[in-house]
């Protein structure tokens, strides 16, 4: 497995298994099974996502050793603040049954997010996180609230696909050699993107599908790709990226993809109100 050195010297793989919207029924981990025995070893799940445990326990029973596997958790809106996120991370870490995760984002950019930050920076320093990272910033939001943090991110987690390209937010970000991970990353199974005439001909002269394309494109710009899926030859497909590579001037056609928008805005009124009152992490507890 390719890596990417993190700013703060950490290594993540440069592909992971997203665990979002697979039920805490089983099939996560089942699916996170399947992922780590076909060749992942990086898998990020978050406290919203309410799968932490099926994930901490697929974890246990693969028989790979926890230090080679890299394992992303998320701190959710309701646990911001100091205190709060202190706690949020020890629950995370319970139902993980894991002594620290390898990176921990804040989910969401909005309320006492200073304060949660703090909580990351102590966690990193006592050994419960390896690095650090945020989630849904947009430049607008990273300008609002990263300068004013001690310690620099060493990821944003974002909406990201050859529609959505991120090119301001990558611009911002490069100066402190802050990776982009990307959710999303085949643009959620959108049907436009996977029938794109340049994405369909590469996938046939390399021999490919178009989601290996489309992955091994975002793969090629530095990108930390994320791909989540419950069907176990996709799961496998979507790791087989690192056998071709892209020309420079198939790279720039795939560029010109770029919609420069997404599915998912950040910065549009009401969402901070929405995400805050969407749900309790906490109910089952």
């Amino acid at each position: 497995m390719e890596k990417i050195l993190l700013n703060d010297g950490n290594e993540i793989p440069a592909v992971g298994f997203g665990v979002f919207r697979i039920p805490s029924d089983g099939s996560t981990y089942q699916a996170v099974l399947q992922a780590l025995k076909a060749g992942y070893r990086h898998i990020d799940t978050a406290v919203a996502y309410f799968n932490e445990a099926e994930v901490g326990r697929a974890i246990a029973d693969s028989g790979i050793d926890r230090k080679d596997i890299f394992v992303t958790s998320k701190l959710w809106l309701q646990d911001y603040g100091y205190e709060a996120a202190k706690k949020g991370l020890a629950t995370s870490l319970k139902k993980l049954g894991l002594d620290y995760v390898d990176l921990y984002l804040l989910h969401q950019p909005y309320g006492d997010v200073e304060g949660a930050w703090e909580a990351l920076e102590e966690g990193k320093s006592k050994g419960l996180i390896k690095s650090i990272g945020v989630s849904n910033m947009t430049p607008k939001l990273w300008q609002k609230f990263v300068p004013k943090f001690k310690t620099m991110p060493a990821v944003n987690q974002v909406e990201f696909n050859p529609y959505f390209q991120q090119t301001e937010l990558r611009k911002l970000l490069a100066p402190a050699d802050v990776k982009i991970e990307a959710w999303g990353p085949l643009g959620q199974g959108n049907s436009e993107l996977f029938s794109e005439p340049i994405i369909k001909q590469l996938a046939e002269k390399y021999h490919k599908d178009a989601g290996q394309v489309i992955l091994r494109f975002e793969n090629q710009l530095g990108i930390i790709v994320l791909p989540k899926s419950t069907h176990a030859t996709r799961i496998k497909s979507n790791l087989d990226l690192f056998d071709f590579e892209l020309t420079d001037s198939e790279m720039a056609t795939m560029t010109k993809l770029d919609k420069g928008h997404g599915s998912h805005n950040p910065d549009a009124p009401g969402v901070e109100e929405m995400l805050l009152s969407a749900f309790d992490v906490h109910e089952n507890d």
